[in-house]
């Protein structure tokens, strides 16, 4: 598991670079060159590399990144092979607008490794302010959004419809529970955390449309 990564605004930057909108010109002409100088490059190599070695590399979409959506990590897995794949985590979908299902529904087969982790969106500061929020994340009362415990940001039913959505890309493997949840115990947030999945993971094999 890692992230893509980003470069800077030249061979010689010290700090990344991310450019999130179409304007001013300096924004795309600098992802244009991000992408087709380092960041293409670069997955290549260590994807081929992965490859020789029977290795998947499992990258997490994260704002901040070049990889930072589905749209992005198609692009990255279209340019480098299938070594390169996805950690989906869906806390950090929420955020951005993206449905998890559909994000789901999106990437297929590239979904490689899959993170447990929720989150809250508090309206009454998004609303105000929007979800891109630099404030620490342990001034929890005026943030936009905070990272949750499974089941403190969306219920069940939306979990039940995530596994459900997974194992139809043919995902059949971990959940693996990530607790940043700045408001629980570490042993409080993933009891919790494992209680829901528990109750919502598919556990039998289905053998055949047994009702048709």
């Amino acid at each position: 598991i890692d992230f893509s990564g980003c470069p800077g605004d030249s061979d010689n930057a010290k700090f990344p670079s991310w450019s999130p909108t179409p304007w001013p010109p300096d924004f795309p002409e600098l992802l244009k060159w991000q992408w087709e100088k380092k960041v293409i490059p670069y997955w290549k190599k260590r994807a081929k590399f992965a490859e020789d070695h029977g290795v998947r590399v499992a990258i997490e979409m994260h704002p901040g990144f070049a990889v930072y959506n589905p749209e992005t990590m198609l692009k990255l897995r279209d340019a480098a092979g299938p070594a390169i794949g996805c950690n989906f985590d869906p806390s950090h979908m929420f955020w951005q607008g993206i449905d998890p299902c559909a994000a789901v529904r999106r990437l297929g087969e590239a979904v490689f490794h899959v993170h447990a982790k929720d989150t809250k969106i508090y309206t009454v500061n998004a609303t105000v302010n929007g979800v891109l929020d630099t404030k620490p994340y342990s001034d929890e009362i005026h943030r936009s959004f905070i990272f949750r415990t499974v089941g403190y940001g969306h219920d069940a039913d939306f979990w039940c419809d995530l596994v459900s959505t997974l194992q139809m890309v043919g995902y059949d493997d971990v959940l693996s529970i990530e607790h940043e949840d700045s408001l629980m115990s570490i042993d409080e947030g993933l009891s919790k955390a494992a209680a829901l999945l528990n109750q919502v993971v598919i556990k039998e094999k289905l053998q055949g449309m047994w009702w048709a």
